[in-house]
């Protein structure tokens, strides 16, 4: 047994006792400065975010140091996460359901996110204003969904192949496949990011040209956000594979990515069929079948 994996036991143990003790299974949270920090990111964000749009001095400063705040209390905030679950051993089975349901609480709110999206892009071409007439409107030369948006179906629907993969190979206590699923899955996302940025650059409308391309680039662009940080957020877990701190028994972390993973997945699935497929069509097929 390595010395790191000793210590972890060793730590498990005392937990363990230290629950059996108290008499149930939950634990109390130390004391934290990152709700304080976080707030307070949040804040500076905003009051950044305004005062560069109105064009104030140290308007960017201030906003990049909200975002500098709110970023660094997120790698702090979820470092002290991982320390109480995988080193401390607080993470009991109790605890970790409600991390799981905190999870798919966050899931739904993203979720009524991209509703809001779809509504936008919904009304505006099912029921067209006088000024735009026709839904694509005219002078918008739409992205043939059977290029680069297809490719990067296939992409997302073979990562969501891998991942699963990923999934299923730690439950059998398999680390060489599950970190090769892993590996596979932040590569195709990495991929995906690439080959839309490629699509962006090469588009015949921008976000200016009405109503079409505002909710296009917000809906597609947000969603490529996602992918971004669902990226990141394998990757953290990929790091953590190798250092071992995931287990067939105990991987939140682990299975919460994979549900963001799947959540970014079914989105995009939704953007393809309306906003590249159907979106994309003549007012008269829109309308008419």
């Amino acid at each position: 047994m390595s010395k790191r994996n000793l210590i972890f036991t060793l730590l498990k143990l005392i937990m363990t006792l230290n629950i059996n003790t108290q008499g149930h299974p939950f634990h109390l949270v130390d004391p934290s400065p990152w709700p304080f920090t976080g707030a307070f990111g949040a804040l500076t964000t905003t009051c950044g975010a305004v005062m560069y749009m109105h064009s104030y001095v140290g308007g960017g400063f201030t906003l990049i140091l909200g975002f500098v705040l709110i970023i660094l209390t997120m790698i702090g905030w979820w470092r002290d996460i991982v320390r109480e679950g995988s080193f401390e051993g607080q993470h009991t089975k109790e605890v970790q359901v409600g991390l799981r349901q905190g999870m798919i609480l966050f899931i739904v709110s993203e979720v009524m996110f991209f509703f809001a999206f779809f509504w936008a892009f919904f009304h505006s071409s099912m029921n067209p204003t006088i000024d735009i007439g026709q839904w694509p409107p005219l002078g918008i030369d739409v992205i043939s969904p059977w290029g680069v948006p297809l490719l990067n179906t296939i992409i997302l629907l073979t990562s969501g192949a891998t991942v699963t993969w990923a999934h299923h190979a730690i439950f059998t206590g398999s680390f060489k496949r599950t970190v090769e699923g892993l590996t596979l899955t932040v590569f195709l996302g990495c991929f995906f990011l690439c080959v839309q940025m490629l699509e962006y650059a090469e588009a015949p409308f921008t976000i200016a040209d009405s109503v079409y391309g505002s909710t296009f680039f917000l809906t597609t662009g947000f969603h490529g956000f996602h992918v971004l940080i669902g990226t990141i957020f394998l990757l953290v877990c990929l790091v953590r594979l190798y250092n071992q701190e995931f287990t067939r028994e105990h991987h939140v972390g682990f299975e919460s990515a994979i549900w963001y993973w799947h959540f970014v997945d079914v989105v995009w699935l939704f953007l393809f069929v309306v906003v590249y497929w159907w979106g994309g069509s003549s007012s008269e097929s829109i309308f008419l079948g």
